[in-house]
């Protein structure tokens, strides 16, 4: 057997896991991972409302608030109104401590307290506010009120027939929607232990998606991505591009870029706890699998990829539904 590496060696499998830090870790992933075509197309129609005072921008599952970062430091929107709303307040304090390091770092102009903040530089004004609650019963109460919704790897958590025309209603008409890494039905760890035993833990792992539930309802979906397409047709909205959005995280070098070692010992660690209670696959099986694929983490050979795809798009008019189900978050 492998002699397990010190925690202090770069690639170590962690004795405790933090979300935040997967958060934090996963943004050099989602940054390879955002489809270029489909950003452009977002930043290309939100130029055309530079010009105006504000812009009022929501996202859905805010995190720690790494979009928001993205958005300010590709220049998206120069004058914006941001709401971030988040599931777990621990995660939105974090998302207002981070953001506020962020910008002094960049040299902004920094007001406001806690969840609040107020970023100028220049001509450039961004008003920050992250919200803590359950966006699908937070949602009726911004009915009409964004003209630009964010969502990033975070409706696969949902049941979208019913969830998704509650979070359009939050738009103006003709207000823009940028939905990015929606996860499409593969996973894949390579290289392979048993081809056998490798397919039977990533189809049960999307099952386990499949069958989720919220409050008794089944929220999630492991091929949210593909359906999309219909459920935004659905409720009214056209979508003007799309593409893949995959992450992809592989060795260079023997090593891993930035904390993505800790990313894929995440993943791995988030496979295992949705597999152990499941009783068609053997335990012991499954602890001797997770155990060789954090020793190819720590010896630099594991290759993980994930297929999600990127969706932009508008509304011409507003949609509601009946209320969904509470929502969890996926890694």
């Amino acid at each position: 057997m492998t002699a397990r590496r010190p925690p202090s060696a770069p690639n170590a499998t962690p004795r405790r896991y933090s979300f935040e830090r997967y958060l934090a870790a996963k943004r050099t992933v989602d940054d390879r991972a955002l489809n270029a075509h489909v950003w452009q197309a977002l930043a290309d129609a939100a130029a055309g409302r530079a010009s105006q005072a504000s812009v009022q921008v929501l996202e859905l599952g805010a995190g720690i608030g790494t979009m928001a970062e993205r958005l300010l430091d590709r220049g998206l929107l120069p004058r914006m109104e941001y709401t971030g709303i988040e599931a777990q307040a621990k995660l939105a304090q974090r998302a207002g401590r981070r953001l506020r390091a962020w910008a002094r770092r960049r040299r902004y102009d920094l007001s406001g307290q806690g969840n609040r903040l107020v970023l100028r530089r220049g001509s450039q004004e961004t008003r920050l506010t992250f919200r803590t609650g359950d966006v699908l019963k937070l949602a009726p109460g911004l009915r009409g009120r964004a003209e630009v919704l964010l969502s990033h790897a975070f409706l696969d958590l949902l049941d979208l027939p019913t969830a998704l025309p509650v979070l359009l209603a939050t738009l103006r008409p003709g207000g823009l929607f940028h939905f990015s890494l929606n996860f499409d039905g593969v996973t894949a760890f390579e290289p392979a232990i048993d081809p056998a035993l490798d397919g039977a833990i990533e189809s049960l792992y999307h099952r386990t998606m499949d069958e989720r539930r919220v409050d008794g309802r089944l929220s999630g979906d492991s091929r949210t991505g593909r359906h999309l397409f219909a459920a935004l047709r659905a409720a009214g909205a056209q979508v003007q591009a799309a593409g893949a959005s995959d992450w992809v995280v592989t060795p260079t070098g023997g090593g891993y870029p930035g904390d993505e070692a800790y990313f894929l010992h995440f993943i791995v660690h988030t496979l295992e706890r949705a597999l152990r209670p499941r009783p068609e696959l053997d335990g012991r099986l499954l602890t001797r699998w997770v155990e060789r694929r954090h020793r190819q983490i720590e010896r630099g050979e594991l290759t993980y990829i994930a297929h999600q795809l990127d969706v932009f798009g508008r509304v011409r008019g507003r949609a509601v539904s009946p209320s969904a189900p509470r929502t969890t978050r996926r890694p």
